[in-house]
């Protein structure tokens, strides 16, 4: 019984993002779905974009870390806050001067075409990886918890979800999903809020409280262990420049911000957006401490990503369940809709170039449309390989990958934008920027040994982009 007012639930749910993507959708043209006519409000977009950056995996994983990583994660989040200030007031000037649709456009102007068409290839790679996985960990939870007691295959599970993003992202693009954020961001934070209240607030309160955390090393902030993965100031250095690459380089993101009509609104919405955005995550580590801590008074040997949804699901009242689970779905689409959304964009403008070939806007439309479909089966067989790997842990393997494939983007822009030298357009460009995510797997497989105990952790993405920037300057020569 239980199982089928959770299932209706997801029913209702998605009904009502199809109807906000029917009503947003009326009357839009290409530049609605890639830009959303540059007239999208800046507090929408601020508020819409704590669900793209939080996810499912924050949602997830975030409070799963607390019990071996304590809070160190606010290490990462101080180092967020550089990198949004750094995005507010260098990376948006030069895109709105340039008045880009793709911000890869900028490697062209500056460097020519093969470094333009790396540029995107590399984020059609890191944020195909990326959603997918953030999207897998959400779809598995609903499949555990929900979706097995009515027999329903994980494969038709991931089917269905990927079938509703398209159809609701299909015509409005951009313009529809600064709304459907802004309703799945409310949907998570009322989520966690609630989850925090109930545990503070219930009959373990004499157990589960405030002053039973404090007696847990739970609240240990900084690291100051030189050689550990987790060393304060590599996480803050690491955590500002997967900031500067994950969302600054990143279409998917700057497609948002760039929507809004004017430089000074976007610079609000990326600052407003960044102390808020250090405030959850604050408040999804405080819930991970309370979590372990009920985990613990009831003898429940949980950890990891399977901590929040075992005890919100099978362990607190239906009602929180059921706030669980809506909260849950929310932090489904945020980064899944807003990915598919910017890799059609990419895919089309970058390297099909279909804004320079003079074709027709019915012509633009029919590829745009076939280009999307196409990306969501691509969606669907890397959520099959995230199953087969069946990690505990997604947020640890995202921000990996990202060392790995956001780095040559950050050595491609930090050399654009800090030296004044020029590269000859040719495919050493390519070479450079796939050499350095081998050479930087090298160091990390081996560092330990060399070094004798140090260990690369998120510092890893700036390493990637330093290997990048130094290979790009052995090739360069003074600008004439």
């Amino acid at each position: 019984m239980f199982s089928t007012i959770l299932f209706t639930i997801v029913v209702i749910y998605f009904a009502l993002l199809l109807g906000v993507a029917w009503y947003t959708g009326r009357n839009t043209t290409n530049e609605s779905f890639f830009i959303g006519n540059r007239n999208s409000n800046w507090m929408l977009v601020a508020f819409g974009m704590i669900g793209t950056s939080l996810s499912g995996v924050t949602f997830i994983s975030v409070p799963g870390t607390v019990q071996t990583n304590h809070f160190y994660y606010l290490q990462i989040v101080i180092g967020y806050l550089i990198g949004y200030a750094i995005i507010a007031f260098v990376l948006l000037p030069l895109y709105y001067k340039m008045q880009l649709t793709s911000i890869y456009y900028y490697l062209e102007k500056r460097f020519g075409i093969y470094a333009y068409k790396t540029g995107a290839l590399f984020f059609i790679l890191s944020r195909t990886i990326g959603a997918t996985a953030r999207l897998y960990l959400v779809i598995n939870v609903l499949q555990l918890f929900v979706l097995n007691s009515f027999h329903i295959p994980f494969w038709a599970t991931a089917f269905i979800i990927l079938l509703m993003i398209i159809l609701y992202t299909f015509k409005g693009g951009v313009k529809t999903i600064v709304f459907t954020d802004t309703l799945q961001t409310s949907g998570m934070l009322i989520g966690l809020i609630v989850c925090i209240w109930y545990i503070l607030n219930s009959g373990d309160g004499a157990t589960v409280n405030w002053s039973s955390l404090q007696k847990h090393d739970y609240f240990q902030l900084f690291n100051t262990d030189v050689k550990s993965k987790t060393f304060f100031l590599k996480q803050i250095v690491g955590g500002a420049f997967i900031t500067i690459a994950m969302t600054g380089l990143d279409q998917e993101m700057m497609q948002k911000n760039i929507s809004v009509n004017t430089l000074k609104l976007s610079q609000r919405n990326m600052l407003s957006f960044s102390w808020v955005m250090s405030i959850v995550n604050g408040l999804f580590l405080i819930l991970g401490a309370l979590l372990y801590l009920y985990a613990e008074n009831h003898s429940l040997a949980l950890k990891g990503d399977d901590l929040f949804p075992t005890i919100a699901l099978q362990h607190l009242p239906q009602w929180v369940a059921i706030v669980f689970v809506i909260a849950l779905i929310s932090a489904l689409f945020p980064s899944a809709d807003g990915a598919l959304t910017a890799l059609t964009s990419s895919f089309c403008i970058d390297l099909l170039g279909i804004k320079q070939k003079g074709w027709s806007e019915d012509k633009q439309v029919k590829i745009r449309k076939i280009t999307h479909i196409s990306f969501a089966i691509v969606f669907m067989v890397a959520i099959g390989v995230f199953k087969m790997i069946d990690s505990k842990s997604i947020i640890n393997i995202i921000l990996d990958l990202a060392g790995y494939t956001y780095g040559p983007l950050l050595g491609l822009f930090a050399f654009g934008i800090l030296t004044k030298r020029s590269i000859k357009d040719n495919a050493s460009i390519i070479v450079i920027c796939i050499l350095a995510p081998i050479v930087s797997y090298v160091l990390t497989n081996h560092v330990v040994t060399w070094t004798g105990g140090y260990q690369i952790g998120i510092e890893l993405l700036l390493i990637n982009g330093l290997i990048t920037f130094t290979g790009l300057y052995i090739l360069s020569t003074k600008a004439k």
